[in-house]
């Protein structure tokens, strides 16, 4: 995450200026600045800067719909990633310096929708199908030349989806969603009857496979999916189950280094309100919190560091959630943007948010 001053540099005098001056004071009025996937009023595909408050910072134009949006905390460049099974990420330099530039999968591989910078930004990191083995990689980009792929290596499982850089540089966490697709058949999922899903830590710099966590066999089809880090630095989760509605499984965990997954109970309530089926988890600030957003229930569920209940709240079709203040934002695909906690109404815009919301300051 970056803070005012190194966003601000980052974002060059080109950027701030090309705000026009009603961007630029919302921009030195607002106490967060968040980036986010998008769709267009007209239908088009774009990765948008924007406040706590609504406004509207700058849009960028995407080849097509994309997913997840990573900034790197080293240069200020924004990522976007296109959603299983786009065959493009982009990099956009704030500055204005440069044309966006586009990332091809390499043959035989498409993304997932995320990745994550090395801390000294010299590296990218992003999620791959190599799908003719049925086989999750990491693909390696390097940044300091064009964002050339100069390598891969296993996620150790199949269908990898979210991956964090850990808090100490040197360990990536992947979540492998478990689901086996291969892009001939679109997003038809092929293996629903034989996934085995799991968190797994690997050395950043060789892909060495440091640890490995599942649930318990009978919950096999819970598609772990989406990850943050608490202030403990134990990694919390949130899947997508494939099985029976009826089922009703846990959907949200924690990982300990060295204890393995605990899959979290919630009260039958805000279970059944989540309708099997986590988008998007975020940490709080100050990672006391964990909010987990169910975009098909319309409910976003918040839980301590010891896995209690202690907040919900709703927003159809919300999906996007980060942290703000000392509490939450969300976004949905309606165009509305809500903070938890503030007294007015939520904020409609023109924009229909995708999945996820990046928090740059």
């Amino acid at each position: 995450m970056l803070d005012r001053r190194t966003l601000l540099r980052a974002c060059g005098a080109a950027l701030v200026a090309g705000l026009g001056p009603a961007r630029t004071d919302a921009l030195e009025r607002s106490e967060t600045v968040f980036a986010s996937a998008c769709m267009k009023a007209d239908g088009r595909y774009a990765a948008a800067l924007f406040t706590e408050r609504g406004t509207i910072l700058h849009v960028e134009d995407c080849l097509a719909r994309a997913h997840d949006v990573v900034v790197c905390p080293a240069s200020g460049h924004i990522a976007a990633f296109a959603r299983r099974p786009g065959t493009f990420a982009m990099v956009f330099d704030r500055n204005r310096r440069a044309a966006p530039i586009v990332i091809a999968s390499a043959p035989g591989r498409h993304f997932y929708g995320h990745g994550a910078f090395s801390p000294d930004g010299r590296l990218l990191y992003a999620t791959e199908n190599d799908f003719d083995a049925a086989r999750g990689v990491v693909g390696i980009y390097d940044a300091t030349d064009a964002f050339r792929r100069i390598g891969e290596f296993a996620t150790h499982g199949v269908g990898p989806h979210e991956v964090l850089l850990s808090p100490d540089g040197r360990t990536l966490v992947v979540a492998n969603g478990g689901i086996e697709t291969h892009p001939d058949y679109g997003r038809t999922k092929l293996n629903l009857d034989r996934m085995q899903p799991s968190i797994v830590f690997i050395e950043a710099s060789t892909g060495q496979l440091i640890e490995q966590h599942s649930c318990e066999p009978g919950w096999h089809q819970l598609s772990m999916r989406h990850l943050d880090f608490d202030r403990n630095g134990d990694v919390w989760f949130g899947c997508q189950y494939e099985g029976p509605v009826s089922d009703q499984p846990p959907l949200i965990g924690r990982i300990r280094r060295g204890e393995g997954a605990r899959l979290i109970s919630l009260p039958e309530a805000q279970q059944h309100a989540m309708r099997n089926y986590v988008g998007a988890v975020a940490a709080s600030r100050d990672g006391d919190r964990i909010a987990f957003s169910a975009p098909y229930g319309g409910v976003i569920i918040v839980v301590d560091t010891g896995g209690r209940l202690v907040d919900s709240f709703q927003l159809k079709n919300g999906c996007g959630v980060a942290p703000v203040g000392d509490t939450f934002l969300a976004t949905s695909d309606e165009g509305r943007i809500v903070t938890r906690g503030d007294a007015r109404a939520p904020v409609a815009t023109s924009l229909h948010w995708d999945n996820h919301v990046t928090r740059l300051i």
